[in-house]
């Protein structure tokens, strides 16, 4: 990034750009402030009479592919997620881009990993121009080091269908890794030697892109059943030997937690939902898949069953602990946006009462509703929360992005948002006067939940009431957090950015909430 940025001041204070990627932005509003206008983004009409009537759409390779798909300067190129760190069709298809020449791309996917690291090397080669998309680890940093001539643009899973439909980025072409897929284009997640379960966060590329190539290492005849990607939106079909490892769906995100201080706090959170009432027949919560949230399914599910207890349904980010409340007879339906590991991968392709969702049912928040705030309660982390219960998951205290938004921001809107987090990380506190960098404003989010007490947003009387009797410990977040700094001795030290934006933090309706700022301030 270079050259000067005309900043304006958002409805949470923040400084935000005016203008990103050549794009005029609006800043954030307030919760539920922003309207949309216009009618929703459509690709070319395209007709029978250019595609084969044998339906076969199979083609030697991706470069073949890109080139038929009319590759050139300057476009976006969109890729899913769902194999996470063994996804390796991206590169693959990135990698083909360079091949044909192609210059100053943009590389919009739907989360990328440490496995794309490599994709550095192509920025540096000026073939990708900039990511528009979470960037996990690597390429996070590289982005907070201003190496990135363009701005990063980071959304939630809902954000990102949101800005497809609406218009805000143009694919021009999507490339879809198909665990399963005829030559036709008819594709499944859920089944094949590299199974990842649901491919939802692929349906909006696919219905929206000028051209969709749909790569696979499991070509079945027609029709390959069942189908998330429909053929009918489908240009062109790749076979390669392989589209990653789905082994590497599990990652460090993924592993319940085995510490004391943290089963602790799961321990108190599944405890709070029972105490303030909200675990009740037919409830329904998400849980996210960080090590709490997943240790907190397992005190939940003895609590259920100590009580009779029965969800109607659990959101996931599926994993084994969902898949054995379903087994269990504990809840009715998943409802999954993302397969997060080989159990819940074979789960989702067997039993039919775990249903594969997208983007645009569960977050999407330019919808006529989605199913987020039907959801009575949320568990999720965060790197950072202030006295004002702000959160912040893309940066450290040290301004650095390593993390992407995933379905977090969408999730603040269900009955009770709670943050289970530590109250410090590697001796540096996890509560803070505000934020390094805000993702979700303090007024979605109603409970924050540690190892020295649980904090309870005054806005949410009704919460407080409900647990003034019980023996958990309730505590005012000052308290925790002025109690925390004493023992690390004091706060953490202020961050060193720059004045130059590196990326911006879209809030679900499209508009900007926070800036990330270049790394190396004084």
């Amino acid at each position: 990034m270079s050259g000067s940025v005309d900043l304006v001041t958002n409805a949470v204070g923040r400084r935000v750009p005016t203008v990103v990627n050549g794009r005029e932005q609006v800043g954030f509003e307030g919760i539920g402030r922003y309207e949309p206008r216009g009618a929703k983004a459509a690709p070319p009409i395209r007709s029978c009479r250019d595609y084969p009537e044998s339906g076969d759409k199979r083609v030697p390779d991706l470069k073949t592919a890109l080139h038929k798909c009319g590759l050139r300067d300057g476009m976006t190129i969109s890729t899913h997620h769902h194999l996470r760190n063994g996804d390796a069709v991206a590169l693959m298809a990135l990698n083909a881009a360079a091949e044909l020449g192609a210059k100053d791309l943009m590389w919009f996917p739907s989360a990328s990993f440490p496995c794309h690291e490599p994709v550095m090397g192509l920025m540096d080669r000026g073939i990708v121009h900039h990511i528009e998309g979470s960037m996990n680890g690597p390429l996070g940093r590289y982005c907070s080091e201003g190496k990135m001539r363009g701005m990063g643009v980071l959304r939630s899973h809902g954000g990102r269908w949101q800005a497809i439909q609406d218009g805000e980025v143009h694919i021009d072409i999507a490339v879809i890794a198909a665990p399963t897929a005829d030559p036709f284009g008819n594709a499944d997640g859920s089944h094949g030697p590299s199974a990842c379960g649901s491919l939802g966060f692929a349906l909006a590329d696919s219905v929206y892109a000028d051209h969709v190539i749909v790569v696979t290492d499991n070509l079945v005849p027609f029709p390959c059943i069942p189908w998330q990607v429909q053929g009918n939106n489908v240009d062109f079909v790749v076979e390669v030997d392989s589209i990653g490892d789905p082994a590497k769906i599990v990652s460090g995100t993924t592993e319940i937690t085995r510490s004391p201080d943290r089963l602790l706090i799961a321990e108190h959170v599944a405890r709070f939902l029972k105490e303030a009432g909200i675990m009740r027949d037919g409830f329904s919560f998400q849980a996210g898949a960080g090590g709490i949230a997943l240790a907190f399914v397992g005190f939940l599910k003895e609590l259920m069953k100590e009580t009779g207890v029965k969800a109607r349904f659990v959101r996931g980010g599926s994993t084994t602990y969902l898949v054995d409340l379903l087994k269990e007879g504990l809840t009715d339906y998943i409802l999954d946006g993302q397969t997060f590991d080989l159990t819940a991968v074979q789960s989702i392709a067997s039993d039919a009462r775990h249903v594969a969702t997208s983007p645009f049912t569960s977050y999407n928040y330019h919808g006529k509703g989605n199913f987020a705030s039907l959801v009575d309660a949320v568990v999720l982390g965060a790197t950072e929360v202030d006295v004002n219960f702000n959160a912040n998951v893309n940066t450290h205290s040290d301004g650095v992005l390593l993390h992407g938004i995933g379905g977090w921001q969408n999730c603040l809107f269900s009955g009770c948002t709670i943050l289970a987090v530590p109250s410090f990380r590697d001796r540096i506190p996890v509560l803070l006067d505000d934020v390094t960098t805000m993702t979700g404003p303090g007024e979605l989010i109603d409970v924050v939940a540690t190892e020295r007490g649980i904090a309870i947003n005054p806005r949410r009387t009704d919460l407080l009431d409900a647990v003034k009797n019980s023996d958990l410990p309730i505590r005012p977040i000052e308290e925790i957090k002025d109690e925390v700094e004493k023992l690390m001795g004091g706060p953490p030290a202020k961050a060193r950015l720059t004045e130059e934006p590196v990326a911006v933090i879209k809030w679900v309706d499209g508009t900007v909430l926070d800036t990330v700022w270049r790394i190396g301030g004084s």
